[in-house]
């Protein structure tokens, strides 16, 4: 008896801020899930939405939907994979952007690894690519640190480690905030780096209230942001 054909792994963008998916991704990676049944998402009313978006055959109530996010424990990936060595193909899909940038997914995506399952990246969009390429900073060498610590010492430390980096290595240092408290990330880098250093923030990216400034400390000392609620990304050069 042949042994059961497994699955793919789909690991799909979803659109950023509320725009219809349709205007961000192309047409084949619509093509490429139009089929699936099975989803891997980090929450479920935005996977939901984002499912939606897709414009897959089935209706939401035929749909298998299981949660990938902080909570989710090794052991419980095994079993999120049965679908696929079953013969079907699953997605995986973040709550904005692409998976596993600066989302969960990744140890999904290596265990289908180790148990030699097909895993497809869809192309789609990425605030932390977009807000780099259009920041005028370093794209030859650049690094991305997620969520910096949220403690006034461990932050401020961070901050003095990432500027030695972007001068010693000519690297451009990328980073993220909670929505709720990039007004006060904004302003702890303007308090802990040298007037000299570039600052970039790109907020609302690919939104009609899109908004890139990037400029030296100093000038950035001068002006007056508010960028509270909104999602950024952060990068020193």
């Amino acid at each position: 008896m042949s042994e059961q054909k497994k699955g793919k792994l789909f690991l799909i963008p979803s659109a950023l801020g509320d725009y219809q998916v349709q205007y961000m991704l192309a047409p084949y990676v619509l093509e490429q899930v139009h089929s699936l049944r099975f989803f891997l998402v980090e929450s479920e009313k935005s996977g939901r939405a984002a499912i939606k978006n897709l414009q897959i055959a089935h209706s939401q109530s035929e749909l298998e939907i299981f949660l990938v996010n902080e909570h989710t424990k090794s052991m419980e990936y095994a079993e999120l994979l049965k679908a696929i060595e079953k013969g079907n193909d699953v997605g995986l899909i973040s709550d904005a952007g692409l998976p596993c940038v600066a989302d969960p997914g990744s140890e999904v995506v290596a265990m289908a690894h180790q148990k030699g399952i097909e895993v497809i990246p869809l192309p789609g969009p990425s605030s932390v690519m977009l807000a780099l390429m259009a920041s005028g900073f370093n794209g030859q060498g650049f690094a991305f640190h997620g969520y910096i610590p949220i403690e006034k010492a461990a932050r401020a430390k961070k901050i003095r480690e990432m500027e030695q980096d972007a001068f010693k290595k000519k690297q451009t240092q990328i980073f993220i905030e909670t929505p709720y408290r990039n007004n006060q990330l904004l302003q702890d880098l303007l308090k802990g780096c040298q007037a000299s250093t570039k600052l970039c923030v790109a907020v609302n990216l690919l939104q009609p209230d899109q908004v890139i400034h990037s400029a030296a400390i100093a000038q950035w000392r001068k002006e007056t942001h508010d960028f509270h609620k909104k999602p950024a990304v952060f990068l020193l050069s």
